[in-house]
């Protein structure tokens, strides 16, 4: 039952579709006009993409979409140049075994906006994001830079308007829970700005919060050791990101879950007074 009215997504034969897998049965121009609904609609403008055929000015197809049959997982990839190594936008969704819409991954970057190769070691292998092996350097810069932990360019500052639309789309499969697992502490922080309450983690949100605060272990440990341990750092929602991806937790970031109820903002400020 839809709790946004959103109508229910229909499939071309006019049977009502449930999940990821039921539309990824689809014939591919199906499916792929039902995942249009995932890309931000400014995205459009900012690369000049044509919303009908999905080419650029250039007459290059600038969206794919991976949808395979079989399987309830979806990722929608777009960039500027077909071979950019950075998509402009990227989700990866997925079906959960209890009926919910897992929302994977998400990255909207900015193309024009100085790239640090954080997702690399300094010996040019991945990395994911840095959390397997650190490019320390590079992560310097895009501290420096303003940017959190695990992105390599600014953003284009377009979660919003993509947020609304994925809330819709899993209104329109007549589901009613979207689940996720916050890459880093600043992802964990900004889901709660959407509503987002949590299966588990709450606890450690609440105790990383008290001991960032005057003659708690983590403010303490904020001793100008390395670069992302500065005094002041827990005033702020990227300065206590990074301390923590540099490892002041003594433990790994993990074990946080996540989910939002469609119509629901669960009310929930882990940090409340945030400069």
């Amino acid at each position: 039952m839809s709790r946004l009215g959103t109508p229910h997504l229909l499939g071309p034969d006019g049977l009502p579709l449930f999940s990821l897998r039921d539309i990824n049965r689809l014939p591919v121009s199906a499916k792929e006009g039902i995942y249009r609904a995932l890309i931000p609609v400014p995205i459009y403008d900012r690369l000049g993409i044509d919303s009908g055929d999905l080419r650029g000015r250039d007459g290059r197809s600038k969206v794919k979409f991976i949808c395979p049959p079989g399987l309830g997982v979806t990722r929608v990839e777009v960039r500027m140049d077909p071979e950019d190594r950075d998509c402009v936008f990227f989700v990866e969704i997925a079906d959960t075994p209890y009926g919910q819409i897992e929302l994977s991954f998400c990255l909207i970057n900015d193309p024009a906006a100085p790239r640090f190769d954080i997702d690399v070691d300094p010996s040019g292998r991945e990395n994911s994001f840095g959390t397997l092996r650190r490019n320390v350097p590079e992560e310097v810069g895009a501290m420096n830079h303003g940017l959190s932990p695990n992105q390599v360019r600014a953003g284009l500052k377009m979660f919003s308007p993509f947020f609304a639309q994925f809330e819709r789309f899993v209104d329109a499969l007549g589901i009613d829970t979207i689940v996720a697992e916050p890459l880093s502490y600043n992802n964990a922080l900004r889901y709660e700005k959407y509503g987002f309450d949590y299966i588990t983690g709450k606890q450690l949100m609440l105790w990383i919060d008290r001991e960032f605060r005057p003659g708690g272990t983590l403010f303490r440990s904020l001793d100008g050791s390395t670069p992302f341990r500065r005094q002041g750092s827990e005033k702020t929602v990227k300065g206590r990101s990074w301390a923590i991806h540099d490892g002041i937790l003594e433990r790994p970031w993990d074990g946080v879950k996540i989910y939002k109820t469609l119509g629901v903002d669960a009310g929930i400020d882990t940090f409340a007074d945030r400069v």
